[in-house]
């Protein structure tokens, strides 16, 4: 097959100089920065984005203050059907969404259609159903009377404010998704700082949130490089940011906040997530559930699987199952919809992954299966399978965020949870077996936010999503991210 024919309004779109989305319109960049978008697939520059300045940042938080003042004030009701419009908006233009999202970010086509678009759409009205459920509680004091007076107190959820959110390179819609609908269903306004590698879906929806009916204001989108973010959050009239990226990156984000008049946070970072086979899983169970751990969008989701722990009666064949599969794979252009396995999404990641590898070696890890970085054009790295030849290995404690499997076999079941919880990270981890008994007990001993059993990666709007230890602060998703986007406020009667 070969790659799909582009749509003319995606080729309109990327022809476009663009500017960043201020007070409900495609504003020009008052600085004179650009940057280029490439496509990881093949090199090719696609399209130029604004660097803002800081006159920029001062333009879009008083615009998103001003939009506050107007969202927050809105019914609730109308607020959510402003929100189920744009998800049916969101639908009504995937397959627009789509091919910008994969010329990008080099995300397979078919993933972009199911998981940046028409999931995006799903938690969008996920969020959107909670506008009108956000409730106090009412409570009754315990003071004495004095003289016949009687006490009542209660408590209301209010917006917090103008919120930042950051958005990583990996999923730069279905993220940017999440933060703008935890922000706009609690009331609040925000400002969307997208990676510079892939800003482009997200400028089309800032449109489409417009035709749905969004006040000028509630959504901004600045686009830049990094000082852009970090401009933003130590804004005097921003109240809170909301980040998803990389451990450092993100504990840098933190600090930045509490030092900028104590900043509220949600920080959604990475990990080493550790993926567990015990004995009684089937050969071709551990393949596909290392697959699926590990290998969707070249292993570029932060709950993916990193460290895997097979039994040692198990490993060899496991290992031989595992690069026989992907061994089969067709890797290719991520536009072509027969290709399973595309690039990773740009240069300095790709470069990051091949010193990686160089240090996989040095230290005696066994490369089982690929290790290699194309030398030619496109960001294509080999899915890749490494033994471990002990458990301090780099790369069973350093975040690769790519296509890289890094295996070590275990003896018992002790030996297994110490290896699992010895890291400084805890976003996430999976165990995999046919005794549910035996998993039921492992899963109050394993330290993650988030544990699977049988499954990996997959992420439902009513379940609650985040980190522990240096995987990050707050929840996305459920009903917790409303704690994360409200101030509580007390009041108290007395009559």
């Amino acid at each position: 097959m070969s790659d799909i024919a582009l749509l003319p309004c995606v080729n309109a779109f990327l022809a476009r100089d663009h500017g960043h989305y201020i007070d409900g319109r495609t504003t020009p960049s008052q600085g004179g920065g650009r940057i280029a978008v490439r496509n990881p697939a093949n090199d090719q520059t696609i399209a130029h984005i604004a660097d803002a300045s800081e006159r920029d940042v001062d333009q879009a938080v008083a615009s998103a203050r001003q939009g506050f003042n107007t969202w927050s004030r809105t019914a609730p009701a109308a607020r959510a059907a402003v929100l189920f419009k744009l998800a049916e908006l969101l639908e009504a233009n995937r397959e627009e969404l789509a091919q910008l999202e994969t010329l990008q970010s080099g995300k397979l086509i078919g993933m972009s259609r199911a998981f940046e678009v028409e999931q995006a759409a799903h938690f969008l009205r996920y969020y959107a159903g909670w506008a009108t459920k956000i409730t106090g509680q009412t409570i009754t004091p315990s003071l004495p009377s004095f003289a016949g007076e009687r006490y009542s107190a209660y408590t209301l959820r209010e917006p917090i404010g103008v919120v930042v959110g950051i958005v990583p390179w990996n999923f730069a819609t279905m993220i940017a998704i999440w933060k703008l609908a935890s922000a706009l269903t609690t009331g609040c306004s925000i400002i969307i700082k997208p990676s510079e590698f892939t800003p482009l879906t997200l400028l089309r929806i800032a449109e489409l949130a417009s035709e749905a009916g969004l006040p000028a204001g509630a959504l901004n989108v600045l686009t830049g490089a990094g000082q852009v973010g970090k401009a933003l959050i130590e804004h005097p009239d921003t109240d809170k940011v909301s980040f998803t990226g990389s451990v450092p990156t993100g504990i840098a984000v933190g600090q930045a906040a509490m030092g900028a008049r104590l900043t509220r946070a949600t920080l959604e970072l990475g990990g080493k997530n550790a993926v567990a086979f015990l004995p009684d899983v089937s050969i071709d169970t551990a393949v596909n559930g290392i697959i699926e751990a590990g290998f969707l969008h070249s292993g570029q989701i932060c709950a993916a699987g990193e460290r895997f722990y097979v039994h040692r009666s198990r490993i060899d064949e496991t290992l031989a199952a595992l690069s026989q599969r992907l061994g089969q794979l067709k890797i290719g252009s991520p536009l072509d919809e027969s290709t399973q396995f595309g690039p990773v999404a740009n240069k300095p990641h790709q470069q990051k992954l091949a010193e990686l590898f160089a240090t996989a070696r040095a230290e005696g890890s066994q490369i089982i299966h690929g290790g290699q970085v194309s030398s030619g054009p496109g960001c294509f790295v080999e899915p890749t399978v490494i033994l471990a030849s002990s458990a301090s290995d780099t790369l069973l404690n350093q975040e690769t965020f790519g296509p890289v499997a890094t295996f070590l076999p275990y003896d018992n079941e002790d030996e297994l949870l110490h290896l699992m919880n010895a890291s400084p990270y805890g976003l996430s981890a999976s165990v995999w077996t046919n005794d549910l008994g035996k998993a039921m007990r492992l899963i109050p001993e394993i330290q993650a936010g988030t544990l699977w059993v049988n499954m990996h990666t997959l992420l439902d709007p009513a379940v609650p999503f985040g980190g522990i230890k240096a995987s990050g602060v707050g929840r996305e998703f459920g009903s917790a991210f409303i704690d994360d986007f409200t101030e509580l406020k007390s009041v108290m009667i007395r009559y």
